[in-house]
C-alpha cells in the first residue's frame, strides 16, 4: 500500500487550488475527491493523494500551504501506510474511476482518479443536503442524481456516453 495524504478544505476554490498545487510539487496521484455540504450550508472538499510516502507528504505540504493562502484548510494529514480497510473499506466507494485523466507533475496526464459519488455517504449532515431541492440555477439543467445533491463522476461526462447505457 502506498501512502494516503489528505486535504481537508473549505470550498471548491480552495480545494482545487489546494490540488493544483499538490499535483505539481512531486509525482502523486489525485485518487478521490469528496464533496459534503456543512453546517450552515459551507462545502467541505477532502483531497486524497496516493503516492510513495516522501512525494505523498510534499505534496499535502504544498497543497495545504497553497489552500491557506486562498482559503480555510480544515486539515491536513499523510498516512504512511494506510490498513486496507481504510483503503477498501472507507475510500473504496469515493476513488475515482479508472481512466479518468488528471494532470501529473511532469506536465502528462495519468488516469485514475474523478469526483467521488457522494450518495455513499451516510453522515447526518450529507443526508440533510442530498435531500435539498436543487438551487433554481440547477433546477432545469440538473439530472435526477444532481438534484438529490450528488456529484457522480459519470454525471460529469459527455452526456452522448450517459445515453448509450442501459438501466
Amino acid at each position: 500500500m502506498q501512502a494516503l495524504g489528505l486535504i481537508e478544505t473549505l470550498g471548491f476554490t480552495t480545494a482545487v487550488s489546494a490540488a493544483d498545487a499538490a499535483l505539481k510539487a512531486a509525482n502523486v496521484q489525485l485518487v478521490a475527491v469528496e464533496r459534503v455540504i456543512g453546517v450552515g450550508g459551507s462545502l467541505g472538499v477532502t483531497l486524497h493523494f496516493s503516492g510513495d510516502v516522501a512525494a505523498v507528504t510534499s505534496s499535502v505540504e504544498a497543497g495545504k500551504a497553497e489552500a491557506q493562502r486562498i482559503g480555510t484548510v480544515v486539515s491536513a494529514h499523510v498516512i504512511a501506510k494506510a490498513h486496507s480497510d481504510v483503503t477498501g473499506k472507507i475510500l473504496g466507494s469515493y476513488l475515482l474511476p479508472e481512466g479518468t485523466a488528471v494532470p501529473a507533475a511532469d506536465g502528462t496526464s495519468t488516469s485514475t482518479a474523478s469526483v467521488m459519488d457522494t450518495s455513499a455517504a451516510t453522515s447526518p449532515v450529507t443526508a440533510a443536503a442530498a435531500a435539498a431541492p436543487p438551487q433554481p440555477s440547477d433546477a432545469g439543467s440538473a439530472k435526477p442524481d444532481q438534484a438529490a445533491g450528488t456529484d457522480k463522476a459519470s454525471d460529469l461526462q459527455d452526456e452522448d456516453s450517459s445515453s448509450d447505457s442501459t438501466d
